[in-house]
């Protein structure tokens, strides 16, 4: 199968944008100078869901959602098929898909995975990342330590604002061959991608190389103490997972194996217009899942619904995504 590009990738993205608009107040109902709620669910209250892993204190983050038109994002796949997928998980397409982050703390370091779109999407779709690291309970300067699962937009861009770093006191631990690949311009045409993309990469991730702040890893790699990175690519060529253990317990940080659960799930077959190499990306998925199956691995996934903290089993001759339990307590 052939490179795609993220010009392809984000003009799709960009197309299945819908218009966005602010529903009318309906009159005459509530008390005088109520605000009567709105039927448009534009702001949640909540960007934060915290979980523990062992004896590590794990927060979900969400940088928030922004709409897919998965009939132009998906290859591999038809419009019936990704309909026919949808509709047995009660979706309909366009769909919205997360953008989520997480963050703890190991000893004195505070670790945070991925950093979102920034302000890289345009208002309103992403660029929450800092306000529920906020709620969380942290500010910027106290990650010390961000690790990508891989450099695209939507997990770097939020490294910059206005072309000041916003994480001053932290260390980017990145696939090398991410770095090598879009941080180099003239690989763009190579590759069909839209330079437009590279030079987003450029402003976010090169302040920090420049700074000393960058350490590219070109192996399975011990990051800090029970934390692990590992190569898997396909869906770009330096795409890491991370792997935290902390007693008997397990998480894997999995970026973007997967970004449709009720798709890609049943049919790991099916590729998106964002993998660099796609026959790659899915040899990834098919032999991961078995693993993540047979093993009974926690994984935490960047595009599925919020916090995207999990389980994959089989069913049928695909598999199935298994959300952890939410709770809600002090103890």
């Amino acid at each position: 199968m052939s490179r795609r590009s993220f010009a392809a990738g984000a003009a799709a993205l960009m197309a299945s944008l819908p218009a966005m608009t602010v529903p009318a107040a309906a009159a005459g109902s509530g008390a005088a100078g109520a605000k009567p709620p709105s039927s448009d669910l534009t702001t949640q209250t909540s960007g934060t869901y915290q979980f523990k892993v062992g004896d590590v204190r794990i927060t979900a983050l969400s940088d928030g959602t922004v709409p897919a038109n998965l009939h132009q994002l998906l290859v591999g796949t038809t419009p019936a098929h990704t309909d026919a997928l949808l509709s047995e998980d009660y979706l309909t397409n366009p769909v919205d898909v997360s953008i989520n982050e997480w963050v703890f703390a190991l000893g004195d370091r505070l670790v945070l995975i991925d950093t979102g779109a920034g302000g890289l999407f345009g208002p309103g779709y992403g660029g929450k990342l800092v306000a529920s690291l906020r709620e969380a309970g942290f500010g910027p300067s106290d990650v010390t330590d961000i690790l990508l699962t891989h450099i695209h937009t939507d997990h770097s861009g939020g490294l910059m604002r206005d072309d000041q770093r916003v994480f001053q006191n932290a260390t980017i631990h990145v696939g090398k061959l991410d770095v090598t690949f879009v941080l180099n311009r003239s690989n763009a045409a190579n590759a069909h991608y839209d330079i437009k993309y590279f030079d987003e990469a450029i402003r976010t991730v090169k302040p920090y190389l420049d700074a000393g702040k960058v350490n590219a890893f070109d192996r399975t790699t011990t990051i800090l103490p029970n934390l692990v990175a590992s190569l898997h690519p396909g869906h770009t060529p330096g795409s890491a997972f991370f792997t935290l253990t902390s007693g008997n317990e397990t998480i894997q940080f999995v970026g973007d194996i997967i970004h449709v659960a009720a798709i890609q799930f049943p049919d790991p077959s099916v590729a998106i217009v964002y993998d660099v190499n796609p026959t790659a990306a899915v040899a990834v998925r098919q032999q991961t899942f078995p693993q993540f199956v047979h093993d009974r691995t926690l994984i935490a996934v960047p595009h599925m619904s919020f916090p995207d903290i999990g389980h994959v089993r089989t069913a049928g001759t695909g598999f199935e995504w298994v959300p952890i339990a939410y709770v809600n307590r002090e103890t």
